[in-house]
């Protein structure tokens, strides 16, 4: 895929601090989605449910828990565009995208579980 994306392939030894810096940024992100963040606010589902009910209030549409999660995320993203020298906003964004995917997966399992009873 590389090949036909035109990018350099990268010669790991030489590119160990990147991936370190990668892997701190997702352990770190990790860290606060399971312990950190969950102790100071509670439990995420039901966090980002009534964020979205207050959300969905304000702009007069649905706005579902993932919903939530996404657009945290693009807020974090937005953010380390204006300041990429700041890494919380991509540590967070890779949280909350870490959260957005969860939700989707809870969603489509309770999906299935309803098809299955029909």
């Amino acid at each position: 895929m590389a090949e036909q994306l035109e990018l350099p392939l990268w010669d790991t030894a030489e590119d160990e601090p990147r991936l370190r810096e990668r892997s701190v940024i997702l352990r770190t992100a990790e860290e606060y989605v399971t312990k950190q963040r969950a102790q100071d606010y509670g439990d995420m589902s039901i966090n980002f449910a009534v964020i979205g009910k207050y959300w969905s209030t304000h702009l007069g549409v649905e706005v579902s828990s993932e919903d939530v999660a996404l657009m945290m995320a693009l807020l974090k993203i937005a953010r380390a565009k204006a300041n990429p020298a700041t890494e919380d906003s991509f540590i967070d964004g890779c949280g909350y995208l870490a959260l957005a995917g969860e939700l989707a997966k809870l969603k489509r399992e309770l999906a299935e579980l309803k098809n299955r009873e029909g």
